[in-house]
């Protein structure tokens, strides 16, 4: 066993070599000051490895290497577009550089957006005082290497602040041309007082990503977050969500997963005012070398508020699925309501689920519920629909359905789930 003050001193050599002779991106002094306090916080923690409590579950090797691995593009000729049928402001992203040709103007009523090349170029911004503080909160107490890593390097990314309601959804769409593309986007997420927005993202940001968006949520306002990730086959990437969350206010993220080699999505949130909600699910399906990770973290640090966890994964032919989710009840947090279910279907032997539910409590007034369990398909659920002349594999697909639902359900809007419900029933099929 390598002694800890060891392992720490690897980690922080790796971090090191990782970062000699890398440059900052150029920009104002604002930007630049919270970039080089994020780099000193990746020289200090060093490069998260396999022996990390956080990490036991998945090698981060891959995502930490000096080079991407090479992802063999996905051919997607001929399906529609994903949320296409929806009236939005389509912002496009190609092997993780904003494309302004492919993206629609900038101009949306109650919501001033710009890239953040842009903003780092000027010397007064809204994002000053909030680029990189909700990553840095979220160090603590588990370190998240990978998120300071990307706000010291990400040149790429948008910076929303909502004003009003917004009249139509803001969609980020990630393209992906080179199968060496390895890409750092850092977005910023503004919700002023009593303002409601949602933000769409979809698609395969590249070969290998390191994503970060932060969300501040002022009191009384509302975000809903709705993420498809794409369906390459062989990329690998992480993504963070770091949220603030004032008093009354609302957050709804929602994430759909099919395929990849490694994919881990972690989210931090904060419910920093009374009466606040942050509603948390995934919807996942993977097929043979696929690995992915959830991995989430929320903390209730005010009276009267809410918070659900709803994670589903259907695996077979050796893919893995994990969740590691906790809840942390500050003792000023009375009267919570914390909900967490975890939960894996697996269609064949080889498929594995490893989970890690938590609960930390302080306060003495609380209501708060975690599970997690994993098994196969029901068989008396398959004869009853065998029984009424459904062939096996047409049970099979309605039970796996049924199976996400809940997660799906998380969704606000009826019209993005039944797409990403569609679009399920299809993957599902194709691998019947």
């Amino acid at each position: 066993m390598i002694p800890r003050a060891k392992l720490k001193a690897q980690k922080v050599d790796a971090a090191g070599a990782l970062l000699d002779g890398v440059a900052l991106p150029e920009g104002g002094a604002w930007i630049t000051r919270a970039r080089k306090a994020a780099r000193e916080r990746v020289l200090e923690m060093g490069l998260p490895v396999k022996r990390d409590e956080y990490w036991k579950y998945t090698d981060p090797r891959r995502l930490t290497d000096a080079g991407a691995a090479p992802a063999a593009l996905h051919d997607t000729q001929g399906e529609a577009p994903v949320f296409g049928q929806i009236d939005r402001v389509k912002l496009v992203f190609v092997d993780g550089v904003f494309d302004p040709q492919a993206s629609d103007a900038m101009d949306l009523a109650g919501v001033e957006i710009c890239t953040l090349a842009q903003a780092g170029e000027s010397d007064l911004h809204w994002a000053r005082d909030l680029y990189g503080t909700l990553e840095a909160r979220g160090q603590r107490p588990v370190e998240r290497s990978l998120a300071s890593l990307n706000t010291a390097q990400a040149r790429e990314g948008l910076l929303i602040r909502v004003t009003a309601k917004a009249e139509k959804p803001i969609s980020i769409i990630y393209h992906r041309s080179s199968a060496e593309a390895d890409a750092m986007v850092h977005h910023l997420v503004r919700v002023e007082a009593g303002a409601e927005a949602t933000i769409l993202e979809n698609g395969p940001l590249a070969a290998r990503f390191n994503q970060v968006m932060e969300v501040d949520i002022a009191d009384g306002a509302t975000l809903h977050h709705v993420r498809a990730q794409g369906r390459d086959h062989e990329r690998a990437g992480v993504a963070h969500l770091f949220a603030r969350l004032g008093a009354r206010s609302q957050l709804k993220s929602f994430t759909l997963t099919a395929n990849g080699a490694l994919i881990r999505n972690e989210a931090v949130v904060w419910l920093d005012g009374a009466e606040g909600s942050a509603h948390l699910a995934g919807a996942t399906v993977g097929d043979g070398a696929f690995h992915h990770d959830d991995t989430v973290y929320i903390t209730h640090g005010a009276p009267r508020c809410e918070s659900r966890q709803v994670f589903k994964k259907v695996l077979r032919h050796g893919a893995v699925g994990v969740f590691q989710g906790k809840i942390l009840v500050d003792q000023i947090a009375q009267l919570t309501d914390g909900y967490q279910i975890s939960q894996s279907l697996l269609l064949d032997e080889d498929a594995q689920f490893l989970a890690k539910p938590e609960l930390e409590i302080y306060a003495d007034d609380v209501k708060c519920s975690h599970g997690s369990t994993s098994g196969e398909i029901d068989p008396v659920q398959l004869f009853y629909l065998r029984a009424r002349g459904l062939s096996e594999d047409t049970a099979k697909l309605l039970l796996v359905l049924a199976f996400l639902a809940e997660a799906l359900d998380e969704i606000e809007d009826a019209g993005l789930a039944e797409d990403l419900r569609d679009r399920l029933e299809a993957w599902l099929a194709r691998r019947a």
